[in-house]
């Protein structure tokens, strides 16, 4: 049996984390098994889960201070090879653009629906080890 898929969730506050984890749940889809999180509050705990190359999936809020996850996305992209995808949570549906921006995998917008989060991260996670076909 393959060990569960883990999931880092970053937010600076503890209630924005747990409404994430909430959300999509510990089996947000029956095909891809149940999951694992680890909770992050900190810059620099992100950064040493994402370079420890066991993070599946990230899902960030946008809204977290000092630095928000659009921007931490953004950097993510840029600095680690074969970079986990990245999930964005968003308040206002208009920073979709900024989520694109950050080259961010997927969206949510708060207030999260249980099935579009479970639904979009199972999607997301099954698309992970797709090549990317340049055209």
């Amino acid at each position: 049996m393959s060990s569960p898929l883990k999931i880092l969730v970053f937010s600076h506050r503890p209630e924005v984390r747990e409404r994430i984890l909430t959300a999509v749940g510990r089996r947000p889809a029956a095909d891809l098994g149940r999951v694992t999180y680890h909770e992050s509050a900190t810059i620099a705990d992100v950064l040493m889960e994402m370079d420890s190359g066991t993070v599946d999936l990230a899902i960030l809020d946008g809204e977290a201070q000092p630095t928000g996850g659009i921007g931490l996305c953004r950097q993510l992209k840029h600095e680690i090879d074969d970079c986990p995808p990245i999930v964005i949570a968003i308040r206002r549906r208009d920073d979709r653009w900024l989520a694109t921006w950050s080259q961010a995998d997927a969206v949510l917008v708060h207030p999260l629906d249980p099935l579009a989060a479970a639904e979009t991260v199972a999607d997301v996670l099954r698309n992970k080890s797709l090549p990317v076909h340049q055209g």
